[in-house]
């Protein structure tokens, strides 16, 4: 049963995974297809505005065509008109030719009194009584030219006369949506009633060319106190015109496709005219100086409104976001160029001394966090870099800002690398010359550039990226699971590229320490084999000890475990890895030395039983005090293992049987541990005589 609920619960989960990837695939979609019809609404409005042209022509074509129609029609028949049941006359009397004349003056009579009232409406601009009229104009005209009673010459008149008052309202209507005095409800109404005229494309048209130039006014008398002020009310102006735009468009025309289509090609032309104007105004200077706070303040308040059309249909968010991104990527760089210019002159004066960061500003770190002046600096510039950068997200800006934060860093780890002794002469991985920086001359300033680097890796630096990483907490659970889960790995990969830099640093110190410990100032080489073939020539046995190298190696180690266990306090792990690597270095150098070996097995002297066991006893110490030490690897014994085997060998080749002087493996662990009291100032050998320590015979005996 147990088994049955765990794999329902399986299931469940596996559901709502697969619900949330279609509900993310409809999405994405519906996003690709928006931005389909975006990039063709300009040849899908000049296709429709040319249906609408055709149209016009159609129908002009039409009344020509009933025009000529009633006039053959009339010539045909011969007659007169008997009644006029819509017009003002009332009906006509019968067609006879002794009332033809009288016939005739009354209707010049109510044609006279039909364009005197039009005339009369249109001069007093009663735009509803207008349209009325001319309404029963076409009326009349429409029932005399499906047979009515009206002469052909009395149509032609009564046509054109509707058609010029039609045309002289028109052009009132727009001349009066053209007044920037004129009321958005007086607009609407001009609109309505263009629209009523028969030339829907003409008003809306005039309806967003009139609200263009309202805005472009309002702009003109913008007098903002700030340029942050002046983004909001920019922002603010700009997009409740669209709005406007929206309501009016909807409330006159409904929603016709090749209206609609003409609104969004409309405010996408003005959201691109505000998000120039908003360029020279602010961001281009903003991204010029790399003032990234400012250029995403003016981002931000510019998007807020704009998002509110989203509901309307209008996502004019992707035209705002290609004008802004570039400038708001160029104000990154250039502060993250900011960032890593003061702190390379700040590290010309670093002491490379671990301090506690400075009062004041955003730069809070715990009690053992201290970091060097200039890492202090490095720090406290990043930390206000991820301050109130809320439209990188949306920007898409997120990626392009961590992966500018690793370049930086490893700039800043590039300045520590140079600051170590023997750098300076050295090239960066772009093939410039080394930065100008104060050396660390002591190891603990030596090691204190590790502690930047690591501080900076492991604890400064993903704090600050975990501004831009918020969880969202309107999510159903189960998605917000996910996304907390994909941010952690993006995390995680970010971090690791931070600590490659770091580790790459730790490699070149144990380089660098390497190098003084094998050669001397002069460049001669101390690692060499006659420090093990000259054993043999000696008549007496000498008195066993690690070599010299291998002393300084452990003193070295110890002296360099001392300050980790300060300055890596709570990380362990990493100041256990400095001592592997840094033993590993040393004892892989004498592995892959060709010449050391070259000299031990074909040299002119051979390598003798006295040499292999001061070669032996030197590895078995190695291992000792790094085991002791806690950083003795695997990979570090078996290197040692393979070593002893070689010169075990050598000595083999030679024709002589090198276990028969080699002592048990118990004198040389003995012998390396009486090496590391006395190196370390613990030894206590009370009456022992000191040529008899580590003598094989006496600690046999």
């Amino acid at each position: 049963m147990d088994h049955m609920v765990i794999g329902l619960g399986r299931k469940q989960q596996e559901v709502k995974h697969l619900t949330l990837f279609l509900k993310d695939l409809k999405k994405a979609s519906a996003e690709e297809m928006r931005k389909s019809v975006y990039a063709n609404y300009s040849a899908f409005i000049r296709t429709a505005k040319e249906i609408s042209a055709l149209e016009c022509q159609l129908l002009s074509l039409r009344n020509l065509l009933s025009a000529q129609a009633a006039v053959i029609h009339g010539l045909a028949d011969g007659v007169h008109v008997n009644s006029l049941a819509p017009g003002p006359l009332g009906p006509l009397d019968e067609d006879t030719s002794d009332d033809k004349d009288n016939d005739l003056r009354r209707m010049e009579k109510w044609l006279g009194e039909f364009l005197e009232n039009i005339e009369v409406l249109l001069a007093e601009r009663r735009v509803e009584e207008a349209l009325s009229a001319l309404n029963d104009g076409e009326k009349v005209v429409e029932k005399a030219n499906s047979g009515g009673n009206l002469t052909a010459t009395t149509v032609i008149s009564l046509q054109n006369a509707i058609t010029k008052s039609r045309q002289k309202l028109a052009d009132q209507l727009v001349e009066r949506a053209k007044q920037p005095s004129t009321k958005s409800g007086e607009l609407r109404s001009a609109v309505l009633a263009l629209k009523r005229l028969g030339d829907g494309p003409r008003a809306h048209t005039l309806l967003l060319n009139a609200l263009h130039q309202r805005l472009h006014v309002n702009i003109q008398n913008l007098n903002p106190p700030s340029k942050g002020a002046c983004c909001s009310s920019l922002s603010q102006l700009v997009f409740s015109t669209i709005a406007q735009a929206a309501n009016d468009s909807l409330a006159v025309f409904g929603e016709d496709t090749s209206y609609t289509s003409e609104l969004v090609t409309w405010a996408v032309n003005e959201a691109e005219q505000f998000a120039s104007l908003v360029k020279r105004q602010t961001l281009a200077s903003a991204a010029t100086s790399g003032n990234l706070r400012v250029a995403a303040e003016c981002v931000h308040v510019c998007l807020g409104p704009c998002l509110l059309l989203e509901s309307r249909g209008l996502a004019l968010t992707p035209v705002l976001l290609k004008n802004f991104k570039p400038l708001v990527e160029q104000a990154l760089v250039a502060n993250l160029r900011r960032i890593e210019q003061n702190t390379a002159a700040l590290a010309v004066s670093d002491d490379w001394s671990l301090l506690l960061p400075p009062g004041g500003g955003g730069c809070v770190a715990s009690s053992l966090s201290k970091l060097s002046s200039s890492a202090h600096r490095f720090n406290c510039m990043v930390q206000d870099l991820f301050e109130d950068v809320e439209p990188l997200e949306t920007l898409q800006l997120v990626g392009p800002l961590l992966e500018g934060l690793v370049q930086s860093f490893n700039t800043y780890v590039t300045t520590l690398t140079n600051a170590l002794p023997g750098s300076m002469n050295e090239t960066n991985q772009e093939g410039i010359g080394a930065s100008i920086v104060k050396v660390a001359e002591t190891e603990a300033q030596q090691v204190a550039l590790l502690a930047n680097a690591l501080l900076l890796a492991d604890e400064f630096l993903p704090r600050a990226a975990s501004k831009l990483l918020p969880t969202a907490v309107n999510e159903e659970p189960c998605r917000r699971d996910i996304d907390r889960q994909n941010r952690a790995a993006e995390q995680r990969e970010w971090k690791k590229r931070l600590q490659r830099s770091v580790d790459r640093l730790r490699d070149t110190f144990c380089r660098q320490h390497t190098l003084e410990l094998i050669f001397t100032e002069e460049g001669d080489i101390r690692l060499n084999a006659q420090m093990y073939t000259r054993l043999d020539s000696c008549t007496e046995e000498p008195e066993w000890f690690p070599s010299p190298i291998f002393q300084e190696l452990f003193i070295k180690l110890t002296q360099i475990a001392t300050l980790a266990s300060d300055m890596f306090a709570g990380r362990e792990r990493f100041a256990t890895m400095l001592l592997m690597r840094l033993t590993e270095t040393v004892v892989l150098w004498l592995s892959d030395d060709q010449n050391f070996w070259e000299e031990i097995e074909q040299g002119a002297k051979p390598l003798g039983p006295f040499g292999l066991q001061q070669f032996y006893l030197d590895m078995e110490f190695v291992i000792l005090f790094a085991s002791q030490g806690r950083y003795l690897s695997r990979n570090l014994q078996q290197v040692a293992k393979n070593i002893i085997a070689r010169a075990i060998d050598a000595v083999s080749a030679s024709g002589v049987d090198p276990y028969s002087s080699l002592p048990e493996d118990e004198w040389f662990v003995e012998v390396a541990q009486i090496a590391v009291k006395m190196l370390t100032g613990k030894a206590n050998f009370g009456d022992m005589e000191p040529e008899a320590v580590g003598s094989p015979t006496a600690a046999a005996s």
